[in-house]
């Protein structure tokens, strides 16, 4: 799954996701990509992965729709709502919804991946 335009990657990782497949994910980051849990809440390497796997253990797919793609040299933003939504294996209904902020960067190989990973994207609110 090598991606050559980054407005690409938010659908190569709905594919990935939806595959259930955390070796096709892993590939679309640099290996030491960080990914946002929540504001402040930041994790790299393994800890970027396990939280990856705890998304696919709900086992509902995800939907994102790329609202924008800034590309700026080797670098670009990514702005794209998703949404998880529907019942896990043991019942429980599942709804996660939000706006991802996330920056993309070229590789040497010309292919593009996530260097960071920002689902909750912008909390409103808050003191």
């Amino acid at each position: 799954m090598a991606v050559s335009d980054p407005a690409q990657l938010p659908s190569a990782f709905v594919e990935a996701f939806n595959a259930r497949d955390l070796v096709a994910i892993d590939r679309l980051f640099e290996p030491e990509a960080v990914r946002v849990l929540q504001p402040g809440v930041v994790v790299t390497g393994d800890g970027r992965r396990r939280a990856t796997s705890s998304f696919l253990a709900l086992g509902i797919p995800i939907r994102i729709s790329l609202r924008h793609a800034y590309v700026y040299d080797d670098t670009a933003l990514l702005i794209g709502d998703f949404v998880i939504d529907g019942t896990k294996p043991d019942g429980e209904d599942v709804y996660i919804e939000g706006t991802a902020t996330d920056v993309a960067r070229r590789g040497a190989d010309g292919l593009w991946r996530y260097i960071i990973d920002n689902p909750p994207g912008v909390e409103v609110g808050g003191g």
